[in-house]
C-alpha cells in the first residue's frame, strides 16, 4: 500500500516567536547599545528632554524607565508601526514635526523594540499623544518566545486611568526583570556613550539626556544632565573643516598649548586626486569625486603623557586621573547623521577606522585612537550611500563608504603633520623630575593594562611600547646634555656653604661691636643720629642673619625636605626686602603680596631661591623696558585648597615667541654674561613639590608673567 505524498506548491514562511530575542542579542550588540537605540526613539519622538532612570521597588523589584516629553503615539502608531517589528515607518516618514519644528529622524529600521526585550523580560509603556488618551502598552517578551507561533503573539493595550508620569505628552518604558544588575562600571560606560550620543558640534540645543544610577537617593526632578567634560571642547590640536562632494577637503588646523603660550592656525587643503594618489587602495576608488557625498568634521588631539594630563587637570581644575578616563570614553572618530550618533556604539568598535593598526608602521608622530576624539557629521540627504549595518555597529561596505574612509584617513594624516611641528618633545622638558618619569615606564604600565582591561590587541599595546622606546632615546640624549648643567648645580651649593660660613663669621664680630655700643648713653642731637644709625646697623645684621637662617639647610649635606614649612606672604616680602636698594633706584612699584597667611608644604630657603630667582630676572628686564617700572604679586589658592599658586607679573619687554619655548632650558639666557640658571633652578625645584614654573603670554602687565604651583601644609 502506497503513502499519499502532498506536494503543495506554495509553502508558508513561518517565524518562530524566538525571533524577538534572537534578534534582540544579534542586532542589539550590548546592553548600553540598546539604550542608546531606546534614548533614540525619544529623539525621533520630538522630545527635549529624556530621563534614564534605575530604580528599585519592593512590589516589582529592580526596573528601568526611559521617560521623555515627546510627542507620544496613539492608538493607530501604537499597532501599525511600534507592533511591527522592522517597520518602514521611520524611513517612510523621515522628517518629524512639532509645531513649527521639524527633526530628521535617526531610527528607520524600526528595530528598537527589540532593545527593550534585550534589556529585561517585561515591558510597561505609558504613551500619550495630543489627541488621544494615554495608553497603557504590556508586553512579556519571555512569555512570546514560548508559544509556537507568532499568531499566538499579543500585547495588551488599555487606556490608562491613573496620574501621568509626564505633563502634556510623552512616552515612558518600564522594563522590568532586567537581565544585568548594572554594576558601577557598566553604569559609568553607560553615562560616557550617553554623552556621545549628541554631536557636540551640531545645532542640536534642545534635547537633553538625564541619569540616575541604581540605589540612587536623587529626584528625578534634579536628576543631573549628563554632558561631556568641558576640557574635550578645548583641544591643544584641532582640525575642521568640510569636504565638498568632489572630495576636497577646506580645513583649519588650530594648536592651543593648554598651558599657555604661542597659539597657531592654518588652513588646509587636500584635493581628491592627492588622497587617491596617496591611497594604497587608489584602483579601488573613482578617479572623479568619492561617490560620498559632502560632510563636515572636527578631530581634536591630545598628548596624553603625565606633564600633558597634568597641564589639563590644573586648567581646568579636575582631578588628574579624569583626563586619561574621559579621553578614552569619548575616544575615535564617531559619525553622525543629522547630529545623532551614527557608529561607534560600543567600545569594540572604536578604532572602525584602523588608525591603531595603521599607527604600528610607523609611531614616530602618528595618533593612536585613545588620544583623538573626532566628529563627522552626515546628513540622510547628503550622504544616502553611507549607511551602517543592521547591528549599528559597522558603516554597509560599498566604494562610496571606502572613499569616506581614505579620505578620514588623510585628514588624520594632516593633523599629525601639523601636530609634530607644535608639539612639545620630551627631551624639551624643563624639569629633571619629568624626564625621569618618562623613563620610569608607569605611563606604560597603566596605558597597557587599560588596553587589557578594554579587550584591546597585542597589536595596541605594542605601539605604545614602541613609543615608550621613542621616548626612551629622547631622554636619553636630554639627559646628556644636562648633565654639565647640573654640575653647575652642585658648584652653587658649595658656594652656598661658603656664603652662609662667611656671613655668619662676619656678623658675629659686628653683633658683639653692637652690643658693646648700645652700652653707652646718647643725649646730644649728634649722639641721637649715631643711635639711628645704630639701628641700621643691627637691622642690618638681623637680616643677614635670618638669611642665613634661611638659607643654611639648603647648605648642609643632611638636608630633606618636608622638615620646615613656609608662610608664601613672608617669603615674598622677605625676598622684596632683599631687593629693596635695586627696586627703589628703579621706582619699581610692587603691588601685592596680599595681606593672607598661605602655608605651603616647602622650605623656607627653597621657596626663597624661587621668588629671588623671578623676582631678579623681573627687576633686570623691566629697567629694560621704556614703561612704568611695575610688578604685580598675587597668591590664591587652587585644587579645593590643596594647592596654592603664586603669580608674579612684571612691565617689562616681555618673552619673544622664538624663545617662550626655551627660557626655562639650562644655559639659555638673553642677559649679557649670565650663565642662564636662574629659571632653570626656580622650575627644578617648583618640579621637587609637584608643581611647575608657567610662562603666561601675553603678560598681565604686558610684560612677562610667571606662575608656579606648591603643596598647601596638611
Amino acid at each position: 500500500m502506497s503513502r499519499s505524498i502532498s506536494m503543495k506548491q506554495q509553502i508558508p514562511f513561518r517565524i518562530h516567536p524566538r525571533v524577538f530575542a534572537a534578534l534582540g542579542e544579534d542586532l542589539v550588540t550590548n546592553d548600553v547599545v540598546a539604550i542608546l537605540e531606546l534614548v533614540k526613539n525619544s529623539y525621533d519622538a520630538f522630545a527635549t528632554r529624556v530621563d534614564v532612570v534605575f530604580r528599585k521597588s519592593d512590589r516589582i523589584g529592580s526596573y528601568l524607565d526611559i521617560k521623555d516629553n515627546g510627542v507620544g503615539m496613539n492608538r493607530a502608531t501604537i499597532e501599525d508601526a511600534w507592533c511591527v517589528v522592522a517597520t518602514p515607518y521611520r524611513q517612510n516618514n523621515p522628517i518629524a514635526t512639532s509645531g513649527k519644528k521639524t527633526r530628521r529622524v535617526v531610527g528607520e529600521k524600526g528595530l528598537g523594540r527589540l532593545s527593550a526585550a534585550r534589556l529585561g523580560k517585561k515591558l510597561r509603556m505609558l504613551t500619550k499623544s495630543d489627541s488621544e488618551p494615554c495608553w497603557l502598552v504590556k508586553v512579556d517578551w519571555s512569555a512570546l518566545s514560548e508559544e509556537e507561533s507568532l499568531d499566538k503573539c499579543f500585547v495588551t493595550c488599555r487606556p490608562f486611568t491613573g496620574t501621568l508620569p509626564f505633563e502634556e505628552t510623552g512616552t515612558r518604558l518600564r522594563i522590568l526583570h532586567l537581565y544585568s544588575d548594572w554594576r558601577t562600571d557598566q553604569i559609568d560606560d553607560l553615562a560616557e556613550n550617553l554623552a556621545r550620543l549628541i554631536s557636540p558640534f551640531s545645532k542640536v540645543d534642545d534635547f537633553a539626556i538625564h541619569l540616575i544610577a541604581p540605589d540612587s537617593e536623587q529626584d528625578e526632578t534634579v536628576s543631573t544632565e549628563i554632558v561631556a567634560p568641558e576640557f574635550l571642547s578645548h583641544p591643544p590640536y584641532l582640525i575642521r573643516g568640510q569636504v565638498t562632494s568632489k572630495g576636497e577637503v577646506k580645513a583649519r588646523y588650530e594648536f592651543h598649548p593648554v598651558a599657555g603660550g604661542r597659539s597657531r592656525l592654518c588652513s588646509v587643503s587636500i584635493t581628491w586626486s592627492d588622497i587617491r594618489k596617496e591611497s594604497e587602495f587608489a584602483e579601488k576608488l573613482k578617479e572623479d569625486s568619492p561617490g560620498c557625498g559632502p560632510f563636515e568634521f572636527e578631530i581634536r588631539a591630545w598628548d596624553i603623557g603625565s606633564d600633558d594630563t597634568r597641564d589639563i587637570a590644573e586648567h581646568f581644575d579636575i582631578a588628574k586621573g579624569n583626563i586619561r578616563r574621559a579621553i578614552r570614553a569619548h575616544k575615535g572618530i564617531s559619525v553622525y547623521r543629522d547630529a545623532i550618533l551614527v557608529i561607534p556604539k560600543s567600545e569594540e568598535n572604536r578604532d572602525w577606522l584602523g588608525l591603531d593598526l595603521r599607527r604600528v608602521s610607523r609611531v614616530g608622530n602618528r595618533l593612536s585612537t585613545s588620544q583623538i576624539v573626532g566628529y563627522v557629521s552626515i546628513t540622510a540627504s547628503d550622504n544616502r550611500r553611507i549607511q551602517d549595518t543592521s547591528d549599528r555597529e559597522n558603516l554597509a561596505r560599498n566604494a562610496a563608504v571606502f572613499a569616506f574612509e581614505e579620505i578620514l584617513k588623510a585628514i588624520v594624516a594632516t593633523l599629525e603633520a601639523q601636530r609634530d611641528e607644535d608639539r612639545r618633545k620630551p627631551g624639551d622638558q624643563v624639569k629633571l623630575r619629568a624626564l625621569l618619569q618618562d623613563i620610569s615606564g608607569q605611563d606604560l604600565v597603566e596605558e597597557v593594562t587599560a588596553i587589557a582591561d578594554e579587550g584591546g590587541t597585542a597589536q595596541e599595546a605594542l605601539v605604545r611600547v614602541k613609543d615608550f622606546n621613542a621616548k626612551l632615546e629622547l631622554v636619553r640624549e636630554a639627559l646628556k646634555t644636562r648633565f654639565v648643567y647640573y654640575s653647575r648645580l652642585a658648584t652653587v651649593g658649595t658656594i652656598a656653604q661658603m656664603l652662609v660660613h662667611e656671613i655668619r663669621n662676619r656678623t658675629t664680630a659686628i653683633s658683639r661691636f653692637l652690643r658693646s655700643t648700645r652700652k653707652g648713653r646718647w643725649t646730644t642731637e649728634r649722639d641721637r643720629e649715631f643711635e639711628s644709625q645704630l639701628t641700621l646697623a643691627e637691622q642690618s645684621v638681623q637680616s643677614l642673619e635670618t638669611l642665613a637662617d634661611t638659607f643654611a639647610p639648603l647648605a648642609s649635606r643632611g638636608f630633606r625636605r618636608g622638615r620646615r614649612d613656609s608662610i608664601v606672604e613672608e617669603s615674598i616680602s622677605r625676598c622684596v626686602s632683599l631687593l629693596e636698594a635695586d627696586l627703589s633706584k628703579g621706582s619699581v612699584t610692587i603691588s601685592g603680596p596680599p595681606s593672607t597667611r598661605t602655608e605651603v608644604a616647602v622650605d623656607p630657603g627653597e621657596l626663597d631661591a624661587v621668588v629671588l630667582n623671578i623676582l631678579n630676572n623681573a627687576l633686570y628686564w623691566i629697567s629694560k623696558s621704556d614703561r612704568k617700572q611695575r610688578m604685580e604679586i598675587a597668591v590664591r589658592k587652587i585644587q579645593d585648597g590643596k594647592r596654592a599658586r603664586v603669580t608674579i607679573s612684571d612691565s617689562g619687554p616681555g618673552v619673544a615667541e622664538a624663545d617662550a619655548e626655551k627660557i626655562f632650558l639650562p644655559g639659555v639666557t638673553r642677559k649679557p654674561g649670565g650663565i642662564g640658571m636662574g629659571l632653570t633652578v626656580a622650575a627644578e625645584l617648583v618640579s621637587e613639590y609637584g608643581g611647575r614654573l608657567t610662562l603666561v603670554q601675553p603678560g598681565k602687565l604686558d610684560g612677562a608673567t610667571f606662575t608656579f604651583d606648591l603643596p598647601m601644609k596638611v
